[in-house]
């Protein structure tokens, strides 16, 4: 069902996208999203469409909307975020949403205000048309992904739930059912200093650092190496920073490094810990100079919530309807991605315990990027979509 021959106009989708494009919503804006969810709200008022305000922080707040069908049964939850990233030096104006060569230009487009206008003209369209519906859609629009997730952590704490959802993120209309966690961890290491005319009193930490990141490379990367998932791909070990020392001419006694974890369905961030710590030991008894900590630095909430994987059945009922759906409106057959970062759904599926799916428009390269920017038929092939794909759930699926 193609709604914009009934329901919708597609002049609708293009303006609701440049109006929260307009609305600047990254963590250097005082309030914060709060200007583009009055903007939401505004939308919704105007539409007749009731909603209600969640609380995150003193200036944010998620805006969560519904309908709810003639019917009991499934409910669909919608979620995209409305936050972005600073627009730093971008190739157009960052908020002028212009539209040129069927593209929208502007930070935010593709991640993800977009995906989240194309999500409400769905629920606009579910009430204008007074839709038979065998359950009901939520809608779920949500602060601080960016950051560290603030509003789908919110959903979670207050039990806002569904039985199947669609995280919005760029995907061309693939789509993954998984997706690797990742955890962020430091390490410490402690030397004594001396003057490098006698180095050998001092004991040198940017030297011990070295030989744990060497070791750390032989024990673990090869074990790594063997660890994979069919949706999620391999394990991942990445050394991202490293400081230490004051000048050459001193033995550092301070030398720290982070790194990257990416880990698969199977892995925890407490066996991820013990690894690198088994090493760190094993280190200490071959040398009694050599003196190293770490620390986990990547928990959303102090010993609450971690960026865990997304890790969705692949037959769950929903996939080939999400999978039929996507041909019918894009015509192309959709392909299960195994290459994309973290998103909120790796939240809504472990901690919230609903089945979730990672399916939106635009592409994963126009993120964060100097060019970004969405193409407005996919703008309105995402709203056929999530309309199509919900009725058809619904209506098809009972318990």
């Amino acid at each position: 069902m193609n709604i914009f021959n009934s329901i919708l106009r597609p002049e609708e989708v293009v303006s609701l996208t440049q109006r929260l494009v307009r609305i600047p919503s990254d963590w250097n804006v005082p309030t914060r999203e709060k200007d583009a969810l009055d903007e939401v709200c505004k939308f919704l008022d105007e539409n007749g469409v009731p909603y209600t305000k969640q609380q995150v922080t003193e200036h944010t707040y998620n805006v969560i909307a519904c309908y709810k069908g003639n019917k009991e049964g499934k409910k669909v939850m919608l979620n995209g975020h409305i936050d972005t990233v600073p627009p730093y030096e971008m190739d157009f104006p960052p908020y002028e949403a212009a539209v040129k060569d069927g593209f929208i230009q502007g930070r935010g487009t593709n991640d993800m205000k977009g995906a989240v206008a194309a999500m409400l003209l769905t629920l606009v369209a579910f009430h204008r048309g007074n839709i038979p519906l065998a359950g009901e859609l939520i809608v779920t629009v949500v602060v601080g992904e960016e950051g560290q997730s603030e509003g789908t952590k919110q959903l979670i704490r207050e039990s806002v739930t569904a039985d199947v959802a669609i995280v919005g993120e760029p995907s061309h209309f693939d789509y993954a059912i998984a997706h690797r966690g990742l955890e962020w961890i430091q390490v410490d290491v402690k030397g004594v200093t001396a003057h490098s005319g006698v180095a050998h009193k001092g004991v040198n930490a940017i030297s011990k650092a070295a030989k744990l990141i060497t070791r750390l490379e032989e024990r673990i990367q090869p074990v790594l190496d063997r660890r994979n998932h069919p949706y999620c791909g391999r394990s991942i070990l990445n050394f991202g920073t490293i400081t230490g020392g004051t000048q050459p001419s001193t033995v550092a006694d301070k030398c720290s490094f982070q790194l990257d974890r990416r880990y698969i369905p199977g892995e925890t961030p407490e066996s991820i810990e013990q690894e690198i710590q088994d090493v760190i030991n094993e280190l200490k008894e071959e040398d009694p100079n050599f003196n190293a900590s770490l620390t986990m630095l990547d928990h959303i909430d102090e010993d609450t919530y971690h960026h865990v994987p997304l890790n969705t059945a692949p037959d769950h009922p929903f996939i080939p309807i999400l999978t039929k759906t996507i041909t019918d409106v894009t015509k192309r057959n959709p392909e299960v991605s195994t290459k994309r970062g973290w998103t909120d759904a790796g939240l809504l599926s472990y901690y919230g315990k609903i089945p979730t799916v990672v399916c939106g428009p635009g592409k994963i390269e126009y993120s964060h990027a100097e060019n970004e920017q969405i193409a407005v038929e996919q703008l309105l092939q995402a709203v056929n979509i999530y309309f199509t794909v919900t009725k058809e759930y619904c209506d098809s699926v009972t318990d």
